[in-house]
């Protein structure tokens, strides 16, 4: 699914997905850069990002995958 990954003024991480016209903030990273690893969203979705430089200039769209579907 296409996503959107943007940080706010406060430096939380937030993911946007268009098509559920849903906004999440991350809550947790298996990895400390994020990219290439699973992020877990306050609803409880978990998904897999695509390996990125960790100098990737946010907000940037991707293609992730949702791991646990409901």
């Amino acid at each position: 699914m296409r996503i959107m990954i943007r940080k706010d003024g406060a430096g939380t991480l937030t993911v946007y997905v268009p098509k559920k016209d849903l906004e999440e903030p991350i809550v947790s990273m298996e990895k400390e850069n994020m990219w290439g690893g699973i992020v877990t969203l306050a609803n409880g979705w978990q998904l897999e990002l695509p390996p990125e430089s960790a100098a990737t200039v946010l907000p940037c769209t991707v293609e992730a995958r949702k791991l646990n579907e409901e």
